[in-house]
């Protein structure tokens, strides 16, 4: 019978890593806010998704799966440099 511990890595946050504009905050207010302005400055439905379908790309893309992707590359960085 062996003893097979799991090895267990430091956790890893990714905004530790990037500056100020590039926060989960910042990256929101971002895309709220320009959502919202084509909406204040143009009246117009279709218009507005125009603008909020890219940035609500971008904004899902860098606040859910980024630092996942992050997490994970640091993890696996971490296993191979540990052995």
């Amino acid at each position: 019978m062996t003893d097979q511990t799991p090895i267990e890595t430091p956790t890893f946050n990714p905004w530790n890593y990037k500056p100020w504009w590039c926060q989960p905050w910042s990256i929101l207010l971002t895309g709220i806010t320009l959502i919202s302005g084509s909406w204040f400055l143009f009246k117009t439905l279709w218009i507005t998704i125009l603008v909020a379908i890219p940035l609500l790309a971008w904004m899902g893309f860098f606040v859910l799966i980024w630092p996942k992707l992050m997490a994970e590359v640091y993890s696996q960085e971490y296993l191979s440099n540990k052995e």
